[in-house]
């Protein structure tokens, strides 16, 4: 028996995307003036598109389709190495790793609140609903 429902550590997962997302942009625009530097990214969709993709399931039908799982979960960093904004080779897009940054910073503070109304609730029903 879980002690826990799967939505603290589907949160815990979230903040951790964020965490990282907000490492990458950091580390952008830190590099914004350096020469050869290429801008990364942080994807999770893509993960969380291959892992629907693959789920499992069990065919009670023969015109069900057939799926599969693989387990993987969890973020991508990758490197844009097909542009180049200036003469340097640089393609770090400053306007768009502040907005970046400005979203994942709301969604991190969403996902906080999330978390600790979890806790807030864990805490009443501990306090027996005092």
């Amino acid at each position: 028996m879980k002690l826990f429902s799967n939505t603290i550590n589907t949160l815990e997962n979230a903040l951790n995307y964020s965490s990282t997302k907000q490492k990458v942009i950091a580390q952008n625009i830190s590099n914004a003036d350096t020469p050869g530097y290429k801008a990364k990214n942080v994807s999770f969709k893509s993960e969380l598109n291959d892992a629907i993709s693959t789920v499992s399931g069990k065919q009670t039908n023969s015109k069900h389709i057939a799926i599969q799982s693989s387990g993987r979960a969890g973020v991508t960093i990758t490197t844009d190495r097909t542009t180049s904004y200036n003469h340097t080779g640089n393609n770090v897009d400053i306007d768009k790793e502040m907005s970046d940054l400005a979203t994942n910073q709301i969604y991190y503070n969403a996902m906080i609140e999330r978390i600790s109304g979890k806790f807030n609730s864990l805490e009443t029903v501990i306090k027996g609903g005092r």
